[in-house]
């Protein structure tokens, strides 16, 4: 299984191992992973399809919503293709590039859904706070200059990982004990010293998604006393309304990510088990369910998928 060319530190290939202690249900877990991953495709194309269509969704907070559908769409088609093919298929031998390969879409797609995310969250912010300016503010200009900051800073902090995992010497253990390739669970394999690993690992974590979690949680701390303090009740409801969805996807997005992160490192007493199954939730179930938040939450999609279809 060793490669033989000149980078024999290298396995040529990686084994993944499903997840442990649920053999007797990988058919049904394929199944309904597939029907999750289905609902997503169908999903966020409606969504892309929809703000295409109707010109009265051509404005930031739609454009915004748009770029999430598009990582609502590649961030789980990095992983679950694969991870059907080990349940149905046994098809669970990977190569050591592709591995590789396929651990820098998942973070690097992921860490820039992130920054959609906080770049929602700023949207609100200027359109609840100072709605006087949010025409100058929230510009096409600053639409795409905020897509090309997210998707540097993705590449910047992604790309580390894959030349720190190049650089491991690695044993003959070549089990990847998880569904899809992940940093930490390449690492782990290696014969190499693997701190430098660790370290940036939490360095990146905290210095994006963690980051960016704790802005979005100021961000809608501002909100929400800049709603507190408004006279009309109306007004207070139509601000809360304009906010529940992306509130939503957000504990949607960020729960299952650091429930995962911080028991894996702190969570000695959770099954293995436990821990694979929340990393495919994390990888799926936000890109299945943002498409219904935002249909039933927001009044505008809904109108506007009425006036299509009625």
């Amino acid at each position: 299984m060793r490669s033989t060319s000149n980078n024999s530190r290298h396995p040529s290939t990686f084994l993944l191992l499903r997840i442990p202690g649920l053999e007797d249900s990988y058919h049904w877990i394929a199944v309904v992973f597939c029907l999750m991953y289905t609902l997503a495709l169908i999903g966020n194309f409606a969504v892309l399809f929809l703000i295409v269509a109707v010109s009265s969704l051509h404005e930031p907070m739609y454009i915004f919503l748009s770029m999430l559908s598009v990582t609502d769409l590649i961030l789980p088609s990095c992983a679950v293709p694969k991870t059907l093919g080990i349940f149905w298929f046994n098809s669970r031998i990977i190569s050591f590039q592709g591995c590789l390969t396929q651990m820098f879409f998942i973070n690097f797609i992921y860490c820039f859904e992130s920054a959609i995310l906080l770049a929602m969250a700023y949207d609100r912010y200027i359109a609840i706070c100072h709605p006087l300016r949010y025409a100058m503010k929230i510009t096409i200009l600053v639409i795409r200059n905020i897509a090309v900051l997210g998707l540097t800073r993705s590449f910047c902090l992604v790309v580390p990982f894959t030349y720190l995992l190049h650089r491991l010497s690695y044993c003959q253990n070549i089990n990847v004990p998880h569904t899809y390739c992940e940093h930490m669970g390449i690492a782990k394999l290696a014969c190499s010293d693997v701190t430098v690993n660790i370290i940036y690992g939490l360095t990146a974590a905290i210095s994006s998604v963690g980051l960016d979690a704790g802005l979005v949680v100021s961000s809608y701390g501002l909100i929400l006393r800049t709603i507190l303090n408004m006279n009309s009740l109306q007004a207070r409801q139509k601000a809360f309304s304009t906010c529940t969805s992306h509130v939503c996807v957000i504990i949607l997005f960020y729960a299952p990510a650091f429930f995962s992160f911080f028991a894996h490192r702190y969570g000695k007493n959770i099954p293995h088990n436990a821990h694979i199954f929340v990393a495919n939730l994390y990888i799926i179930l936000p890109s299945m369910l943002n498409p219904v938040i935002y249909s039933v939450s927001t009044k505008k999609i809904r109108q506007s998928v009425l006036r299509l279809f009625y």
